[in-house]
């Protein structure tokens, strides 16, 4: 994926975050790691490996706030995006 690519996905993430921000049901505190990151789709100085880093920790964080429990299929995705936000932890 280009940078470009993945910045106009984070976008699409954010947009669907602050959605989920506005439901009253749903813990805004899930965001509190991606909102720690500081890494915004409008911060396209930084590096394709942090905005990378950033959606997967944007995108487990998503899944949580959908995931029913950790065996749901959002509970699922939700796992999995977080073993790939370590991973490009790693390497950032």
């Amino acid at each position: 994926m280009h940078k470009d690519e993945l910045l106009e996905l984070h976008e699409h993430m954010v947009m669907i975050m602050e959605y989920f921000k506005d439901l009253e049901d749903v813990d805004s505190s899930l965001f509190e790691g991606y909102d720690e990151l500081d890494v915004t789709p409008n911060d396209v100085h930084m590096s394709k490996s942090e905005h990378k880093h950033a959606v997967f920790v944007l995108g487990n964080a998503l899944a949580t706030a959908m995931s029913e429990d950790e065996f749901s299929d959002a509970g699922r995705i939700g796992k999995r995006m977080k073993e790939l936000a370590e991973d490009a932890e790693s390497k950032l």
